[in-house]
């Protein structure tokens, strides 16, 4: 296996070295040696002691949406964009922000205890007990006094209430706690309400970012038991920003609905607590043994309840107008002023923020200087650049959303792409978006090289993906594949108006895998905990800032734009195999299934001394037709073959009508009426989840009426994706002539 490593990095290493003989994507051989120049002098000029300072400066004070710390958190970053010699103006949107005003939780029987609720500053830790820091609390949950017997629901997520069926336990009526994990938060108060719950607590096991992790804070990376995540628990699947203003910016004079009519705030009271706080209710729970799979690793035998435990849950808000404070810079093109290459970071956090988001926006600041100092030689962009400082990322994507709903128009006839990024930390490179960029960013990451390791980002990650496949004949397919996957996104950072609303091409890049802990969205998120823990001395921070600067430099410099739908064909193609193959697991699980329930299979394997009920027949899942997808799969194919083929041609000047086809083909994918029950998002091809929330779900409107045993609205959404698919098609094919 070693040498079978061995033979795969030098491959890596040779095709590396003869993809830098070429001319970059988009580029002649001139023009990509100037380009390759350019980024030298840009690499020069990032600074990873600079972001280093950066981020201990911007994380010195909690600095969350509507609070002195985020205007002045704004308004650095706003200086620094001018001093670096962009364009630079606050953009500024009223936002609702939820507050806490009251929080209680008790158990008030079979003992009492009442929650502490309180995280614990720490001597090592300097801005751990600073004034100004937001309690313990998830926002858009409900104002509730509720009182009621309290069920382990494991991880909330749909299967779990399944099993908690198969138990007889029905939670109709009680208050449910729920692990941290396996999905986004919002979806447990989301699927507890469903099941009849009235209230949601969410707790952080140990067994997930605790002490069963490794040594807990501060003396390792791992949350201690005070730590508690705090959250968004919106309803973003629904659409995202602002609840009270959905589909148009919340600008001060915006049409605002009445709160109780906002979809996306829950209609139960949510809270999350610590695992200290979590033991004591856990360890009342009477009823069935929890499953194995559920067991976390607190002290105790974990049961399900209910029982005697019944627990209190009161919380109130301030439900708030405030202010939102975008940063928006700009650098104009000097041959394409109204084609913008977009870059984006946020910059409001839950308390100090250190790793989240600043370790990103930090990197994005020093990139910022770069640029500049490149304006100082002489340098222009050929397209603009515009530098995007998100405020209100945390509560629900408010900034961006805010300004994408603000600007559509504008957007989608002159954004080329938006670049985002998040927090990051040490370890390897990733990325996600439009899969027509998919071996643009390949490219890219073979121009960045890992302090680490000493070869490019795009060869590490590549022997980790080796090094960690299941089999041998996955190794190979890594080893051989002509162009490195790109992840689809789904949602939680400011890519998602974007892309799923606005049709932008879009991508999301990081760093990480070795910078593991449980600080996330606590008091603990700190420069000291980031310093030792995370990204020491931010070395990976100036790793993200070359890799972005290099895609924005391409982009914006680009004679032909680097898009190549060849990709995108293989990708949805992929999508529409597993699409079938969902339908034939299901059909052949049903028949199976019914066929054990009508022979009492269930019955005679279940444990005579617990409670349980065998599942009910299904109906049995009919032949669906996927032949309209298909065909237009072979017309898309048919379309990006030519387009490339046209691209290739014309790769020696510039070509602005060429160019403006190029970037809003993605536009073609969007279906006015949007997905079922969510019109928001247009996107046929990406979107969150309904139950997985950041999770993506691929051709969404198919995949989930297929999970949901929807089989006429499966077959609707066929047509409606095989049109958008269609239209691209042909868009392609006109494009190329």
């Amino acid at each position: 296996m070693k040498k079978l490593f061995a033979l795969g990095i030098m491959g890596l290493i040779a095709v590396a070295a003869n993809a830098q003989q070429k001319p970059l994507m988009g580029f002649t051989p001139v023009s990509s040696a100037k380009q390759l120049q350019t980024e030298q002098q840009f690499d020069q000029a990032i600074s990873a002691p600079r972001i280093n300072e950066t981020l201990k400066d911007l994380s010195a004070y909690p600095h969350h949406l509507g609070s002195p710390g985020g205007k002045v958190v704004a308004e650095k970053i706003l200086k620094k964009f001018k001093d670096y010699g962009f364009d630079a103006h606050l953009q500024t949107y009223k936002v609702l922000f939820p507050t806490p005003k009251t929080r209680v939780l008790e158990m008030t029987g079979p003992t009492k205890y009442t929650a502490i609720l309180k995280e614990s500053a720490i001597a090592d830790d300097p801005t751990s007990g600073q004034e100004g820091q937001l309690p313990t609390y998830n926002a858009w949950g409900a104002d509730g006094d509720v009182t009621g017997q309290l069920v382990f629901v494991n991880y909330g997520l749909p299967d779990d209430y399944e099993t908690l069926a198969s138990m007889g336990i029905d939670v109709k009526g009680k208050i449910v706690i729920a692990k941290y994990g396996k999905s986004w938060r919002g979806i447990k108060p989301k699927v507890a309400y469903e099941h009849g719950a009235i209230g949601c607590i969410i707790y952080s096991d140990p067994k997930e970012d605790g002490y069963f992790a490794g040594e807990v804070y501060p003396k390792g990376a791992y949350k201690n038991e005070t730590g508690v995540q705090r959250g968004s628990v919106m309803d973003m699947v629904i659409y995202p920003g602002d609840p009270l203003t959905p589909g148009v910016g919340a600008t001060e004079n915006a049409k605002r609905l009445d709160r109780k009519d906002a979809a996306t705030i829950l209609k139960i009271p949510v809270l999350p607590i610590s695992y200290q706080d979590a033991k004591p209710l856990l360890e009342a729970l009477q009823g069935p043994v929890a499953p194995e799979s559920w067991r976390g690793a607190l002290p105790f035998t974990y049961h399900v309840g209910p029982g005697a435990a019944i627990v209190h849950l009161k919380l109130e808000f301030n439900w708030d107008l405030v202010t939102a404070y975008d940063v928006i810079a700009k650098i104009k093109g000097s041959t394409y002023p109204d084609e913008w290459v977009m870059r984006g970071n946020h910059h409001d956090a839950w308390v100090n923020g250190a790793d989240d988001p600043l370790s990103g926006q930090s990197a994005m600041l020093d990139e910022a200087k770069a640029l500049g100092d490149l304006l100082k030689t002489g340098w222009k962009p050929k397209r603009s650049i515009v530098y995007c400082a998100w405020d209100g990322e945390e509560p629900g994507l408010l900034g961006s959303t805010e300004y994408a709903e603000d600007h559509d128009k504008e957007l989608q006839q002159k954004a080329v792409v938006y670049i985002n990024s998040d927090d990051i930390s040490r370890g390897f490179y990733h990325s996600g978006g439009s899969h027509a960029l998919e071996s643009f960013m390949g490219e890219v990451s073979e121009s960045v090289i890992d302090p680490e390791t000493n070869v490019t980002v795009g060869q590490r990650k590549k022997a980790d993906e080796l090094v960690n496949a299941g089999s041998v004949k996955s190794k190979r397919e890594i080893m051989n594949r002509k162009t490195d996957p790109i992840e689809a996104l789904g949602s939680g950072s400011d890519f998602s108006p974007f892309l799923q609303h606005l049709g932008v091409p879009t991508l999301d890049i990081g760093y990480g895998g070795e910078g593991g802990g449980g600080e996330y969205h606590s008091i603990f998120d700190s420069f000291t905990d980031h310093e030792r823990f995370k990204d020491p001395g931010s070395v990976y921070g100036a790793v993200l800032a070359k890799t972005v600067g290099h895609t924005v430099l391409r982009m914006a410099n680009a004679n032909v734009l680097p898009f190549d739908f060849r990709n995108l064909y293989a990708t949805l193609n992929g999508y529409s195999r597993e699409l079938a193959e969902l339908a034939s697991s299901m059909r052949e699980t049903t028949a199976m299934q019914n066929e054990l329930i009508k022979n009492n299979t269930y019955a005679l394997a279940a444990d005579p001394t617990k409670k349980q009920t065998a599942p009910q027949v299904k109906a049995e899942v009919p032949v669906i037709d996927f032949s309209a997808l298909t065909a237009s799969l072979e017309a898309l194919k048919a379309g990006a073959d030519k387009l490339a083929a046209s691209t290739d041609a014309a790769s020696n000047i510039d070509h602005k009508i060429l160019n403006e086809t190029i970037y809003k083909a993605e536009q073609q994918l969007l279906s006015p009426a949007g997905l079922p029950r969510r019109p928001w998002y247009k996107h046929t091809i990406y979107a969150p989840g309904f139950y997985t929330g950041y999770g993506v779900k691929t051709m969404p409107g198919i995949r989930e009426a297929i999970e949901q045993r929807n089989w006429t609205e499966a077959q609707q959404q066929i047509t409606a994706v095989a049109a958008a698919i269609n239209a691209l098609a042909s868009y392609l094919d006109k494009a190329a002539m």
